[in-house]
């Protein structure tokens, strides 16, 4: 039975683990061609073999402009246009604000805005007229939370660019929709504390930090991505699909 997105192919970056992996698999179950990226080649391979259905792996730094040139001529030269774009990298620095860093500020810019802006610039001669491109931001994009200045900041700017480029695509029919997700359970807990204790508790925080008392699941995120991807939101554009537990509403 077709899939609603057979035959697609569906690029996705930061694609290796966390809700850009759950992404790819559903997407490579739904029919997509699905190619994930990511800046890690072992962790590539590792997902590439997860997702099955013949997906490929593409190591490119998203900040890279170079990389991402060698990411979509590589594509055409594999699998031809793009159908679906999921500007999915991104890296997650907090501190305080009078311990955050240049070099922590260069690095969640550069990855997370400068990164998501040029993932879909360079994407834009690689596209099928109707594309579906989806940009990734989170419920921190309208939210003041202590220690997440920076990363607010980024996602916020991602919230904006997806009414600039719906504007600027219109005319080839591409449509372009954020996708914000609440907390949810990947390994960024892990990467923003130093032990298995204190990334627990971090984890617990941020459940009761949404009313339905729990983070969400990588798989809850990648069924908004789906539908975003597919027929079923064709009427929408420019738009912000939030899945964040009750955060912003309640």
């Amino acid at each position: 039975m077709a899939g609603k997105l057979n035959n697609k192919v569906a690029v996705i970056t930061g694609g290796s683990a966390g809700i850009g992996l759950a992404t790819a698999k559903l997407f490579a179950a739904e029919g997509a061609k699905v190619v994930i990226t990511g800046r890690n080649a072992g962790n590539l391979n590792k997902a590439a073999k997860e997702i099955g259905n013949g997906a490929v792996a593409i190591q490119a730094d998203s900040s890279k402009l170079t990389d991402l040139d060698y990411l979509y001529k590589s594509v055409e030269e594999k699998l031809g246009k793009i159908d679906v774009l999921v500007a999915n990298a991104a890296v997650y620095v907090l501190a305080p604000l009078t311990e955050f860093t240049e070099e922590m500020f260069d690095k969640q810019s550069d990855i997370n805005f400068k990164g998501t802006f040029f993932t879909v610039q360079k994407a834009v001669n690689y596209l099928n007229d109707g594309a579906s491109v989806i940009l990734i931001s989170s419920i921190a994009n309208a939210k003041g939370i202590p220690s997440h200045a920076s990363y607010s900041a980024t996602k916020a700017a991602i919230r904006s660019l997806g009414r600039s480029f719906s504007a600027e695509l219109l005319g080839r029919k591409i449509r372009v929709n954020v996708l914000s997700p609440g907390p949810v359970n990947t390994d960024v807990f892990d990467q923003v504390t130093s032990s298995k204790e204190e990334a627990d508790a971090f984890k617990e925080n941020m459940a009761q930090f949404t009313p339905i008392k729990r983070v969400g699941e990588p798989e809850e995120i990648a069924a908004g991505a789906l539908f975003l991807a597919s027929d079923d939101s064709k009427f929408m554009i420019g738009s912000e699909l939030l899945i964040d537990g009750g955060v912003i509403s309640l």
